[in-house]
């Protein structure tokens, strides 16, 4: 074996089953072909791992290998059959790629690394010379890779909650690891048929350890809960709870706003905002506007003050301390005369035994709602996805937390 060959022998990491028979450089095509040739005599099945006779030679193969210089470098093999006694007539694997891969393991690798810090499938293709779809691929096994290789320890703190896809009222539903901050699994819609999806992908054994789950109030999911997690209490979400008081305040606005126009009064024109302000966020070049708003007698402002009490409930060690000061906080908001406000604190009075399991688990899904910022990211790089499919990988991939890399042994 001549120097050359027995370098990239040496680069490849070949064990004695396989040699460089030869290597080729064009300058023309800016590319290294390294052929290689099986030389074993025994043949191990891919089925049972038995030591079989060596059949025959499959056509000849070609993969990606990681780049030789500036130049593209391919290896060339045929790859060997194995006689099995039991499983027939196999096509071995090669130490190099995983099966069924066009790409060496080294090369899957490189790819992922340049994923990751790309954050964008066209740019990593673009930086690697690859077709979209290549670089696609090598990101959906690596997702299947890594949920195959995903540990069944314990998972205590679930949540689930929706995001939008695409355009209109499409939805997708996602189910986060709280403690873990990452995401398990994502499915399409968000009524009880994709909650089951996202069940389907925890095994039993951490169903059963599951000992609460963060939701918003959609009873499709409270009811996939109950379902699947029998044994799990529900919390329902604070962020939720205070985006439907967010909303209330701002229909309350708009309502007055409509009726002061009409008799040319301008005082709650451009102040929304302002009304979703925590108190203590108001910005300090407003705060003389808004505390002379607030000062006067509006209905936005009575139910400013409404939301802005509810904060409180959440102050409190104890469930039982929460829910004697929620009795008062609903007195009041009950009869406040604001049908946005009522309507909101019997909807929260309705589900309070599902709010107060907050004190015993403390559990928001604030991670979830933090992934909006990255799942928003991705659909800006990708301006948009084609299919849900790809939208999900992409979740998986970069939110995941997947041990995504294929092994080099």
């Amino acid at each position: 074996m001549d120097a050359l060959n027995l370098h990239y022998r040496q680069l490849l990491f070949l064990d004695d089953n396989w040699n460089v028979k030869s290597v080729k450089l064009s300058t023309e095509s800016k590319r290294v072909v390294i052929r290689l040739e099986h030389v074993g005599e025994s043949v191990i099945c891919p089925e049972c791992s038995g030591t079989c006779s060596l059949k025959d030679h499959a056509p000849e193969r070609h993969w990606r290998h990681l780049d030789t210089m500036q130049f593209e470098t391919i290896l060339e093999a045929r790859v060997p059959r194995v006689n099995c006694a039991s499983c027939g007539v196999k096509t071995t694997t090669v130490p190099w790629a995983a099966k069924h891969s066009r790409f060496t393991i080294l090369f899957e690798a490189f790819v992922i690394d340049v994923l990751q810090a790309a954050s964008c499938v066209s740019k990593a293709a673009t930086l690697l010379g690859l077709s979209w779809n290549c670089v696609h691929t090598i990101m959906k096994r690596a997702v299947q890779r890594g949920l195959q290789r995903r540990s069944v320890d314990e998972v205590t703190y679930l949540g689930i909650d929706e995001k939008s896809f695409g355009r209109g009222q499409d939805y997708v539903s996602i189910m986060t690891d709280l403690t873990a901050s990452r995401v398990l699994e994502v499915a399409a819609g968000r009524d009880e048929k994709s909650a089951k999806e996202l069940w389907k992908s925890l095994p039993q054994q951490q169903l059963e350890k599951v000992e609460a789950v963060a939701i918003d109030m959609w009873q499709a999911f409270e009811n996939s809960v109950r379902d699947h997690v029998p044994q799990a209490d529900i919390v329902h979400d604070k962020f939720h709870i205070a985006k439907h008081l967010n909303e209330a305040v701002d229909k309350v606005r708009r309502q007055e706003h409509k009726v002061l126009k009409s008799e040319g009064d301008e005082r709650l024109t451009g102040t929304k905002q302002l009304w979703l302000y925590r108190e203590e966020n108001v910005r300090e070049k407003q705060k003389a506007e808004f505390e002379a708003l607030r000062d006067q007698e509006l209905k936005t402002s009575r139910a400013w003050m409404l939301k802005e009490h509810f904060r409180w409930f959440w102050s409190y060690c104890y469930a039982g301390r929460a829910k004697t000061y929620f009795q008062h906080w609903y007195s009041w908001a009950s009869r406040c005369r604001l049908k946005p406000m009522v309507k909101v604190a019997k909807m929260i009075k309705k589900r309070l035994a599902n709010i107060l399991t907050y004190f015993k688990h403390h559990i928001t899904n604030a991670t979830s709602e933090g992934f909006n910022s990255r799942i928003q990211s991705l659909k800006a790089n990708a301006r948009g996805f084609r299919t849900f499919e790809n939208y999900r990988i992409r979740i998986l991939f970069y939110c995941g937390k997947l041990d995504l890399k294929p092994a080099t042994e």
